[in-house]
């Protein structure tokens, strides 16, 4: 039976990551674009179950990886993903795994 990431040791959660990581490849080698997001997604939630929720901080900018030159204001925290908003856009309030946060700093 599968465990939840929030069940896993950060070992296992390695393991799991570089599983998906391995699917995702071949997925995209054989050229099937939808099963590679969804083994993308999964591998970026068990990301983040190994980073400390306390790091991101609400009121805070970040920069949003694989998307550069775009920033992400964090208003609050909810399980392991920031609420907030993208900077430069129409505001429109959005949830992002915090895996793909990384402070300005």
């Amino acid at each position: 039976m599968d465990k939840k990431y929030s069940q896993m040791t950060p070992e296992e959660l390695r393991q799991e990551i570089a599983n998906l990581k391995e699917k995702a490849r071949k997925a995209e080698q054989l050229g099937i674009v939808n099963e590679f997001a969804v083994y993308e997604r999964k591998a970026t939630m068990a990301q983040s179950y190994l980073i400390d929720p306390k790091t991101i901080v609400p009121g805070e900018l970040y920069k949003i990886l694989g998307d550069p030159g775009v920033y992400f204001k964090v208003d609050y925290l909810k399980g392991r993903f920031a609420w907030g908003h993208r900077l430069g856009g129409d505001y429109f309030e959005e949830a992002l795994p915090i895996a793909l946060l990384e402070p300005v700093k």
